[in-house]
């Protein structure tokens, strides 16, 4: 294999994988592996495109700062080529947006400003907005502009289009995208209009879009819902959209996405990202429809490496009551972590404080049972540590019985749901018992997380 001189050598020529194991009906599914590339993401594609095609028209001077709205990959694309050129970047993103993407932004350089995910455009703290109005006061800022960028749809109508084509020898009967920027479904659409005309476009929507209802039924409507699948889905046109050769669109629920992208992984061992679920939802509807064999291509937006503290975190799922789990009409309905199932994060009387601290810091929890066997014996909280090591930090070496509480006010599990608040007005975590044994905690965020699902 050749050796490359830069990282942007090798965005672009991803592989393309046949499922296997996936329920695809009567037809072929072959899913593009765009998060092969060195970002991640399909989006690579654009920030590279976007920022060497400015510079091809002397509209970047070394050095200069680049500014961009992104509620998705196109933020990490375009980090990567900044970082690559020298370029300083400022981007604009939605608060919805994973943190493991906002880690890798401010990783690679770029400074990340957050902003509302609950308004629509038009709003000042919309995103695309504030990024303009960004731009506007920076001095000597160019404003990349994805979504209205024609240098956005002509990456995939010179680059993605052609090598989808080359690599499936001609063959393809139709292929599945999501619309964000636009910049794919535009430029797949204008590279097999000529070179494949027969290739049916079909667009993946989140639920709560404004997309899928315009392609399928020609309405657009003003108002959007909201979804927690990142990358695509709008509620607006993008001024480079071109849907004229979209023949069908699928609203995917954010439940439905992240269940088959989760499925994706348990059987073609593939780690795609929530927007990949998106895509694969409709694809494999789509397949299912079909009465006569055809070659469908789906892409694999970006990876799953992404959203590993969301849709593959059981406890977000619960959370956010996309994993169901047995209800009990008890306590126990709102224990997170049940100790029963070695769920909950527990520490023994004669551990370390260092190792309660730093058990907490690494399961992001406030407080620690003490667990001695199978026996509650008291229970330890960031307060409890602080005010045993302050003035002596060699008191961290001291054991977790010398600072825990071990006189509890527990709950016995088949108490109403309002015994919780007066032990959160006393500062304090509710301690479920059934009997004698252990059940687990519940938090404040807990009993919010309950509240909410209710009225979902």
């Amino acid at each position: 294999m050749a050796i490359h001189s830069s990282v942007l050598d090798l965005i672009g020529q991803t592989p393309i994988v046949k499922a296997q194991r996936l329920d695809t009906g009567v037809c072929e599914l072959y899913l593009k592996l765009e998060s092969a590339n060195p970002g991640g993401s399909i989006k690579d594609r654009i920030g590279l495109s976007m920022i060497e095609a400015a510079e091809k028209r002397g509209e970047l001077k070394p050095g200069a700062t680049l500014v961009e709205g992104t509620a998705g990959n196109t933020g990490l694309g375009l980090a990567l080529v900044a970082q690559q050129k020298g370029y300083k970047l400022i981007l604009v993103v939605p608060d919805k947006m994973s943190r493991e993407k906002i880690f890798n932004l401010k990783a690679m350089g770029a400074e990340v400003r957050l902003t509302r995910s609950d308004v629509a455009k038009g709003h000042p703290e919309y995103y695309q907005d504030m990024a303009k109005r960004v731009a506007e006061e920076t001095p000597g800022a160019y404003f990349i502009n994805q979504f209205g960028n024609p240098d956005n749809p002509a990456a995939h109508e010179f680059g993605t289009g052609p090598e989808i084509l080359a690599q499936m020898g001609g063959e393809l009967d139709a292929v599945v995208f999501g619309c964000g920027s636009s910049g794919t479904m535009t430029g797949l659409s204008r590279a097999f209009a000529t070179a494949s005309p027969n290739t049916e476009l079909v667009l993946a929507d989140p639920v709560g879009s404004i997309l899928a209802e315009y392609i399928n039924d020609g309405v657009l409507n003003d108002k959007s819902g909201s979804w927690l699948v990142e990358g695509i889905g709008e509620d607006f046109l993008p001024s480079i959209a071109d849907f004229s050769r979209v023949t069908k669109a699928y609203a995917i629920s954010d439940a439905e996405s992240f269940h088959t992208a989760r499925e994706l992984l348990g059987k073609e061992g593939i780690l795609g990202g929530s927007s990949t679920g998106t895509l694969l939802a409709a694809a494999l509807k789509y397949c299912k429809e079909q009465t006569t064999p055809k070659k469908v291509l789906v892409l694999v937006c970006d990876t799953g490496n992404k959203y590993l503290s969301k849709m593959y975190n059981d406890y977000w799922m619960l959370d956010n009551g996309f994993l169901e789990r047995p209800q009990s009409g008890d306590l126990r309905d709102l224990i997170l972590r049940p100790y029963g199932q070695r769920d909950t994060v527990v520490i023994g009387p004669n551990d370390l404080l260092t190792t309660a601290y730093q058990r907490m810091k690494l399961y992001d929890v406030s407080q620690l049972p003490v667990m001695d066997g199978d026996q509650l014996v008291g229970i330890v909280d960031e307060s409890d540590v602080l005010l045993h090591v302050y003035g002596d930090e060699t008191r961290f070496r001291d054991t977790v019985a010398t600072a825990m509480v071990s006189k509890l006010d527990r709950l016995d599990v088949k108490s109403p749901i309002e015994a919780l608040l007066p032990v959160f007005d006393r500062g304090q975590v509710a301690i479920v018992m059934d009997g004698g044994t252990f059940l687990g905690l519940i938090t404040r965020i807990d009993l919010l997380n309950y509240l909410r699902r209710r009225v979902q």
